[in-house]
């Protein structure tokens, strides 16, 4: 049984009995693009201490933070990853439950891949055509009204593109990654577009989404394909026309079999992600549960594991499986911060 199924099978008898004893294992749930890495640190610390290897699981970094923000029992994750920030409806939950006392780790960047098999010719897409390809709702030929996405092929959006099906392997509602990718290309296209924008100011509650557009088509162009990204890689390999949305890591980890689409003529490379040159970059985070430590001692011994040089420094292991490193004066503060275990706000959550 995972531990998300134990969660949830428990009774109130047990939460209370779970909650007044200590455990030696840290239990991580959250983003399956953050996993990798987390793994890494769950296996060092594994190899390097007395303390057993932590539980990580793989939940979306939606799932995470529900489970996370569930309550303060021991019965619930100690750490919990996420490939985009926490949301301020999540440190609500969370507050609302009991937690309230979490500290906010930033351990480096990462970009969103758009990837196909290495078989086929280079793809340059623009990350407006990229964002037609994949929404519900679209501008009409003459612009000036939004109808149901008509585009079959890439060549439908713009005859420079290949005669090929729209065909996009893609995370769920619960992924960060998901969340990242609509914010990065949807919401960024289509908030400059007067279509959208015009309808919102018509009418602000009955269209309260074409202020941030970024609903995603359901008509098969778009197939969620589940929190395991190594999934939408094996998927690949299968339908050759087809392209997947993941995390760098990811093509790094497949780069003999897959090739990164440029976006906006811009390679997915670690130098280009960094400098924010390549358009679908973002931060991967976790967040600690502080009220856990006493009873769960291991934690601060990963916590300070994870945040060390030797593991998101510009040299570190976790460099090696696609995380792209901080600057140095940034990745000392964050540093400082998560050793101090500063308590995030939601005042905090709201500035960035």
């Amino acid at each position: 049984m995972t531990f998300t199924k134990s969660l949830i099978a428990l009774g109130a008898s047990a939460l209370l009995a779970t909650s007044l004893s200590a455990r030696d294992q840290v239990k991580i749930v959250g983003s399956s693009t953050v996993y990798p890495f987390s793994s890494a640190v769950a296996e060092e610390l594994g190899a390097i201490s007395n303390y057993p290897t932590p539980v990580v699981e793989s939940t979306g970094s939606g799932g995470g933070m529900k489970l996370f923000c569930a309550g303060n029992g021991l019965n619930t994750p100690d750490i919990t990853n996420a490939s985009r920030r926490m949301k301020a409806k999540e440190f609500k939950m969370c507050q609302e439950n009991g937690v309230t006392n979490i500290t906010e780790a930033v351990i480096g960047y990462d970009g969103i891949a758009f990837a196909q098999s290495n078989s086929n010719n280079s793809f340059d897409i623009s990350k407006k055509n990229l964002a037609l390809a994949v929404a519900k709702e679209v501008p009409s030929k003459d612009g000036k009204s939004l109808i149901p996405n008509p585009y079959k092929k890439w060549s439908d959006i713009d005859s420079s593109l290949p005669n090929r099906e729209i065909i996009v392997y893609g995370p769920p509602k619960s992924s960060g990654t998901r969340d990242a990718f609509e914010e990065l290309v949807l919401q960024s296209t289509f908030k400059k577009m007067s279509v959208y924008t015009d309808l919102y100011k018509a009418d602000k509650k009955a269209n309260k989404k074409y202020k941030k557009y970024s609903v995603i088509r359901t008509d098969g162009a778009y197939v969620e394909s589940g929190e395991n990204d190594n999934l939408i890689v094996q998927k690949l390999d299968k339908n050759r026309a087809a392209f997947g949305v993941f995390g760098f890591s990811f093509l790094v980890e497949n780069q003999d079999k897959l090739e990164g689409a440029t976006i906006n003529g811009v390679k997915p490379t670690p130098e280009n992600i960094s400098s924010s040159a390549y358009p679908v970059s973002r931060s991967l985070f976790f967040y600690v549960k502080n009220s856990h430590e006493e009873k769960v001692p291991a934690i601060k011994d990963y916590v300070s594991l994870f945040m060390s040089e030797n593991m998101i420094g510009p040299d570190g292991i976790l460099g090696e499986i696609g995380l792209i490193a901080l600057p140095d004066a940034q990745r000392e503060a964050i540093r400082s911060s998560v050793s101090k275990r500063e308590k995030l706000t939601l005042d905090a959550l709201g500035k960035h």
